[in-house]
């Protein structure tokens, strides 16, 4: 997947059947969807790809298990059955996560217990695990470090843990892999339109090279997230808001607050809401808020209110509750929920189900979803751009394909660190065999080697050192500290890699160090103070 071939790709179209806009989980999705039906298709991301919501979710691939308190039981039943799917076509990035509720009451035990097995029973013959009714002794020897005062029971059930920008890149490789043509860092400046003031095509600036284009595309598909209002308006200046941004924050932890295999789900907040902590990569992500943002921006800041609400939340749960000074990261995300038409500000009540959206000028937004249900949402938004452009029709496929890494493992970061190649693990372990300096970690106190640095950079399309060390691996997201002690060392492999000069190397630097200062707890609260 190299940027180079996509872009000579475009000289040699002169009208796609699709142009999507947008490389988060829906765009890439429906770019992977559309390929596979063999349309002619464009994806164009004005940054990198899942730079924004896509790579800073909980990490979960679950049905919603507020959303069956909430009677959503369609929704939940759709997102289980996607839930079920994607284990099976991509399981070098699914894991089958255990997760336990303790409960400090009798009745909250059976409570739980109950409603669970009704979330089984609704994934039906994509079940992944069992609901357990767990004594307390037992909940204490899965959750060592749970504070057992008063504990009586616990509920262990089962939900999909996965790694989100990796499958974001995977989606992507494998729709070029299957016809399409796939752009990171192209933004789009303007939609043009026929005589009639139908859609028919972007101009788009080329942010690495500068250069301008325009194509022609049979239909366009708005795939922006939290900035789907921002190309609409393009269109219609004066049409109305659809997206409502709504900011979860997330603290990343030692692996020594949750040293077990499973994770915790805290039920009900003092807001309401469930909250997390989850083992990932070797380490624990708590999480999540859930607050309204009135604008929208690429790299969203934590409030100390919701920081303050995580650690209000948590600590009581915990024999050592974790202090600031222990958290390793902190990162911010905004889910783009489908705005209701009576402006409520509650977010919690607002609806998690996706919109698809055309124009009368044609163009098609897609608005609200979530990462576990891309694939089906993916699904309807090509068939509605088959109806609407009259294109061939051409049934949907990703229901069983295998997406780019696809491989049969089991998941034990602490025997094989770079098992989320997949497939492609062979060729990285190559490259670090066949030569001492690709074989070199990055960091001291992680397994990250520049022989992934370079494979990110040759078949991932990884323009950047924020690309390589957020999203490639997710260095920035799980310890802020050693990303940046790491940022020069992979600033300047990656220049000479691509024959940059010294001044490019500093430049990337610079620009790391001006966005990981958002991932340093300390930053953030000095930022909330300005």
């Amino acid at each position: 997947m190299k940027r180079a071939d996509q872009l000579s790709k475009l000289n040699k179209t002169n009208e796609w059947d699709i142009i999507i806009i947008g490389g988060g989980a829906s765009g890439l999705g429906t770019a992977l969807d559309a390929a596979l039906r063999g349309y002619k298709i464009l994806l164009v991301e004005a940054s990198d790809f899942a730079k924004g919501t896509s790579s800073r979710s909980t990490k979960l691939v679950h049905g919603g298990v507020r959303y069956l308190a909430q009677g959503n039981i369609k929704l939940v039943k759709e997102a289980l059955r996607e839930r079920g799917l994607l284990a099976q076509n991509a399981p070098h990035l699914f894991k089958n996560q255990s997760f336990i509720i303790p409960n400090y009451s009798l009745w909250n035990g059976f409570f739980y217990y109950f409603g669970l097995s009704i979330y089984d029973f609704l994934a039906g013959k994509l079940s992944i695990g069992k609901t357990k009714f767990l004594s307390a002794k037992s909940t204490s020897e899965h959750l060592s470090t749970l504070d057992t005062t008063k504990l009586k029971s616990g509920v262990l059930y089962h939900d999909g843990q996965f790694d989100d920008a990796r499958l974001a890149i995977n989606l992507a490789q494998s729709a070029i892999e299957n016809g399409g043509t796939i752009l990171n860092y192209c933004k789009v400046n303007k939609l043009t339109s026929s005589e009639r003031n139908l859609i028919n095509g972007i101009e788009f600036t080329d942010q690495i090279s500068g250069k301008q284009y325009t194509v022609k595309g049979k239909v366009i598909i708005n795939a922006t997230g939290v900035f789907t209002d921002e190309i609409m308006s393009m269109e219609d200046k004066n049409h109305l808001k659809t997206v409502v941004a709504s900011q979860g924050i997330h603290l990343v932890f030692d692996k020594s607050f949750l040293p077990g295999t499973s994770a915790l789900m805290l039920p009900k907040t003092s807001d309401g809401r469930v909250l997390f902590a989850v083992p990932w990569h070797n380490k624990v992500i708590v999480g999540t808020t859930d607050v309204l943002i009135e604008k929208a921006r690429i790299e969203p800041i934590a409030s100390q209110d919701e920081i303050d609400f995580i650690f209000e939340n948590i600590n009581h749960y915990f024999k050592n509750p974790p202090t600031k000074n222990d958290v390793l990261a902190v990162f911010a995300g905004l889910r783009p929920l489908a705005a209701p038409k009576d402006n409520q500000k509650n977010t919690k009540e607002v609806s998690r189900s996706h919109k698809i959206i055309t124009s009368k000028g044609g163009l098609i937004s897609i608005v609200g979803g979530k990462w576990t249900t891309y694939r089906q949402m993916a699904e309807e938004i090509v068939n509605q751009a088959i109806s609407l452009a009259s294109l061939p029709q051409k049934n949907c496929v990703t229901q069983d394909f295998k997406i780019h890494g696809y491989q049969q493992q089991t998941i034990d970061e602490s025997k094989n660190p770079i098992y989320f190649y997949g497939s492609d693990q062979a060729k990285i372990q190559q490259l670090q065999d066949s030569n001492s300096e690709l074989g070199k970690k990055i960091h001291p106190n992680y397994d990250y080697t520049f022989a992934q640095v370079l494979w990110a950079m040759e078949n991932e399309m990884a323009e950047t050192v924020e690309d390589i060390l957020a999203r490639r691996i997710r260095l920035l997201f799980l310890d802020t500290q050693s990303a940046i002690d790491s940022v020069a060392r992979v600033a300047e492999f990656m220049a000479n890699h691509l024959g940059k000069n010294e001044n490019w190397a500093k430049e990337q630097t610079a620009q790391f160090l001006s966005t990981a200062k958002n991932y340093l707890l300390v930053d953030y609260t000095a930022n909330n103070h300005e």
